[in-house]
């Protein structure tokens, strides 16, 4: 039923309330409504967080919006993980009515006296409400009553007493609530920074180390062992999350060959995706990779540099995976008799098939949880979940609920290129983060709408996570730019968003598809293993690492780097130059953090062009000058709202600018 005060579009809110917006420990987002009410008395709304436990926290005041008519918002910070609620409150406001009305008769002579007597006894009502410690507050109202009863000042000068900043701060902070409406409560679901923020790495284990027989030019299936010594590289470049794709025994039956062949070699390996041999299926590890201690060790490894492990969850089988049979029923059968693979048509994949979840539902959860909860146990905190889009939310949402209510501090990636409502419905149940289609954004004018898209319109949904590129995925940007195309790439989703990630090979450059027109890279290594000659490439200097170093020192000293809602989109008159900024309060008494970035989005020319920056986004005043430091260069330069910038994409194609003080 609508309030005295109607209170209408409450937002953020998933699915009626059923689902909970997205919210992380420490990061404010803002809850908003439209609230309106008949006549031309005034109103008033505020906004009231309630933790977990049920505490109510301090009501935070709404502004009212400029567009849309009557949308007002305030911003809320949870403290704590865990399931919060929020509500929104709103309220005649008498004082402000008064305030209004004075403003207008008491400088036109209209009711003067009686508009003074009205004000007083607001105030007295004020007073007479105050706690018994607010006696500063309460002699700044004796103050102010004494003066709207004083009939031989003159009225401007009363007013003006009574319209005095510590009045003003007085009545903000204890506003008189008539026919006060409440709507709510709302869920939010506060998650742990890592939910929110992190830089990802991902490599294949069985490339690390590996080995190549110069004679014969057999290899040598890298191990745990030696994987783990290139965590020390990952965790050099600053990264904090390193994902692997699956870890478990591949198929025989149906073995891919190189670039996805049907015709494999003896000594092939196949893809990781097909998972399930004799060696086991989803709860055992492949033999060439290792025993559960040395995945122990690894994990051990990767915490004590800092570093997360994220590992795959492919909810699919190969031909010989055990499930095929000990549980058939867990497949589709096709009318000849034999169990349906997986296509995407053109595509097809013969040593993969899909889970039919229609097919004892019931089993199928309970298997899936048991798997999920053995690698809970040997240390795995994050899971990057393929293709959930094609196995039902209804399950997702169940096998989600249920990691989080014993472990709410486990994260799911969702790798789910496909249409938002899936992508937004995968957030929606509980997915923590997801890829996103910011492979494909390249141009200035749809980077800058998916940058508003993922910041302030599907933000309570999902989390973006900018990968730069995936064994799946290199996108013709990155195959004809050059090396200044992958600064480019890179230097926008380190900055733009506070989750990122590289797949291995990124930063030496790797460009080659498999052909023209593909997404697929040349000789790709979901079915061969790949040896890199890491250090070789950083002696001759062909390594991006260190840039890659750079932007996550830069990322990790900047607080706004590590939040979503805060960006804001400028302009430039250069349709390749992108500029946008981050503004976040400051930790502990700091000053706000704000960072400007400017990227030339073309690898191959040098532009020049004036931005245009929307200067109370910075927090400063139109006319104010100010500092700005080049984190990539070093250097200095005193900006103000109109800034001549030129990038040249062979020495450095971006700036990233700490807003350092007014000039």
């Amino acid at each position: 039923m609508v309030g005295r005060i109607p209170v209408m579009d409450v937002q953020p809110v998933v699915d009626l309330g059923r689902q909970s917006a997205k919210a992380t420990v420490g990061e404010p987002f803002p809850v908003s409504a439209t609230i309106f009410r008949e006549g031309h008395d005034k109103l008033g709304a505020e906004v009231v967080l309630i933790s977990p436990d049920g505490v109510r926290q301090a009501p935070v005041r709404m502004e009212k919006l400029v567009d849309p008519v009557d949308r007002h918002r305030a911003w809320v910070t949870p403290t704590t993980t865990g399931a919060w609620t929020f509500e929104v409150q709103a309220w005649s406001d008498p004082i402000a009515t008064w305030v209004h009305a004075a403003e207008i008769k008491v400088p036109a002579g209209i009711d003067v006296e009686l508009m003074f007597t009205e004000g007083r006894l607001l105030l007295e009502q004020v007073r007479s409400l105050l706690p018994r410690k607010a006696t500063a507050e309460a002699k700044v109202l004796a103050g102010a009553i004494k003066a709207a009863a004083d009939t031989a000042r003159p009225p401007e000068a009363r007013l003006a007493q009574l319209l005095a900043g510590d009045v003003s701060a007085v009545l903000a902070a204890y506003p008189l609530r008539e026919l006060l409406s409440v709507a709510g409560p709302y869920p939010a679901y506060a998650d742990r920074e890592r939910a929110l923020y992190g830089s990802w790495y991902e490599f294949f284990p069985r490339s690390e180390g590996a080995v190549q027989d110069p004679t014969t030019g057999a290899i040598t299936s890298g191990t745990f062992a030696t994987a783990a010594e290139r965590l020390d590289a990952v965790a050099a470049m600053g990264f904090d999350v390193l994902y692997m794709p699956p870890i478990h025994p591949i198929g025989e039956v149906n073995r891919k060959g190189p670039n996805n062949t049907l015709t494999p070699g003896p000594t092939d390996p196949g893809s990781p995706w097909a998972i399930g041999s004799k060696h086991g299926g989803h709860d055992a590890i492949h033999p060439e990779l290792g025993t559960f201690d040395d995945f122990d060790a690894f994990v051990a490894r990767a915490g004590e540099l800092g570093l997360e492990v994220a590992l795959d969850l492919a909810l699919q089988a190969a031909p010989d995976h055990p499930w095929v049979t000990s549980n058939p029923e867990w497949f589709t059968t096709r009318a000849d008799g034999t169990i349906a693979y997986a296509e995407n048509p053109p595509k097809k994949y013969q040593d993969i098939y899909p889970v039919n979840f229609d097919n004892d539902p019931r089993g199928i959860c309970r298997e899936v949880l048991r798997i999920v909860r053995l690698w809970m146990s040997h240390g795995v905190r994050i899971f990057r979940v393929d293709n959930p889009h094609t196995k039902p939310l209804q399950f997702w949402e169940w096998l989600l609920a249920e990691v989080r209510r014993t472990d709410p501090d486990v994260l799911f990636l969702s790798e789910a290129f496909t249409k938002p409502p899936m992508m937004h419905g995968l957030g929606s149940v509980g997915f923590h983060q997801s890829y996103t289609y910011f492979t494909w954004r390249t141009a200035k004018w749809e980077i800058e709408e998916y940058l508003r898209e993922v910041s302030s319109e599907s933000d309570h949904l999902m989390r973006p996570n900018f990968f730069v590129n995936t064994p799946d995925i290199l996108h013709e940007f990155l195959q004809y730019g050059g090396p200044a195309a992958f600064k480019i790439r890179a230097a926008l989703a380190a900055t733009s968003v506070p989750s990122w990630g590289v797949y291995a090979g990124y930063e030496l450059f790797e460009h080659v598809a498999l052909k023209p027109g593909s997404e697929e890279y040349l000789d790709t290594e979901k079915f061969q293993i790949r040896i890199r000659d890491w250090e070789g490439a950083e002696a001759a200097g062909r390594s991006l690492a260190p840039y890659l170093t750079r932007l996550n020192e830069i990322r990790r000293s900047h607080v706004s780097l590590q939040r979503l809602r805060n960006i804001t989109v400028h302009h430039a008159d250069d349709e390749n130059i992108l500029v946008f900024s981050k503004r976040a309060e400051g930790r502990a008494g700091e000053p706000d953090d704000t960072v400007i970035v400017v990227i030339n989005l073309d690898p191959h020319g040098t532009r020049e062009t004036t931005v245009h920056l929307d200067m109370p986004a910075l927090g400063l005043d139109w006319s104010d000058s100010f500092v700005v430091h080049d984190e990539i260069t070093g250097a200095d330069w005193t900006w103000g709202e109109h800034d001549y910038v030129r990038l040249d994409p062979g020495h450095e194609p971006a700036h990233v600018l700490t807003v350092r003080s007014p000039a």
